[in-house]
């Protein structure tokens, strides 16, 4: 059930289609599901928006819940079609690092805020956001951003010991501050990226994300997709958005991994 967006005057003002639900089983499989029958009707920056999500999914095909009321879960419609196939892979960064900016605007002083590779949120040393981007399938320019923030989320309801929210930390999310400041946030840099043909040094985005990334100078376990894992000191973010981890005296890049934060 689709109730008003009035709770939410900022987002609408930078979304030029904000719905809000009650309650969903996953919005960004209503996104991708409502794109593909009606793609003019989602432009880009729309949102759909709900603090009750029953079966949200996060990367690695992981299931995200959250009880009713306590998590934000948006998903939005990104159009990318001036930016080049290759440099894609920095929509996900660059939700990561959108949401990390609203969120650290909210939770100044000594909670460090910071991205970890490649879009997890942190917040007073736990995970506090999660991102998941996919393609909208035969709409290859069309990609829908989502993202779960921990907001209500007393201590006692936190799906593992390394997560965090906003309550655990004495703090209330404004959540209409915190959808407009990641919608904007989200905007300008793949409006730069997409000027910069993609070169994501030149538009300033590597850069930018470099600067939050909380991962870069730690020692890492990296779980990956084979089952097999990497250890040992992230060093950098390669032109396409990889983690480079040094291991064993060798340069490794990684392009999708699971990161835990050693020290």
């Amino acid at each position: 059930m689709s109730i008003p967006a009035e709770g939410f005057p900022l987002a609408a003002a930078v979304s030029p289609r904000l719905q809000v639900v009650e309650t969903t089983d996953s919005t960004n499989a209503d996104v991708v599901a409502a794109v593909t029958e009606d793609e003019a009707g989602w432009p880009h920056l729309s949102a759909l928006v709900t603090t009750d999500q029953r079966h949200g999914r996060g990367r690695l095909d992981r299931t995200w819940v959250a009880p009713p009321g306590t998590a934000l879960a948006v998903s939005v419609v990104v159009r990318v079609p001036g930016l080049p196939v290759e440099a894609r892979g920095w929509i996900p960064l660059m939700a990561g690092a959108a949401m990390t900016r609203a969120v650290a605007a909210q939770l100044s002083g000594s909670h460090g805020v910071g991205l970890k590779w490649p879009n997890d949120v942190l917040a007073g040393g736990g995970k506090i956001c999660g991102i998941l981007a996919e393609v909208v399938p035969n709409h290859p320019d069309t990609v829908v951003v989502g993202a779960g923030v921990n907001t209500r989320m007393p201590q006692t309801e936190l799906p593992v010991s390394t997560a965090s929210s906003f309550e655990v930390m004495g703090r209330t999310a404004d959540e209409d501050r915190l959808l407009a400041d990641f919608l904007s946030a989200l905007d300008e840099q793949v409006q730069a990226l997409i000027a910069a043909r993609g070169d994501a040094s030149a538009a300033g985005v590597k850069g930018g994300i470099e600067r939050l990334c909380a991962t870069l100078g730690s020692d890492v376990t990296v779980s990956l997709p084979d089952g097999t894992q990497l250890v040992g000191r992230a060093e950098r973010i390669d032109e396409s958005g990889r983690l480079v981890v040094r291991s064993q005296g060798a340069e490794v890049p990684v392009s999708a991994g699971d990161v835990t934060h050693v020290r």
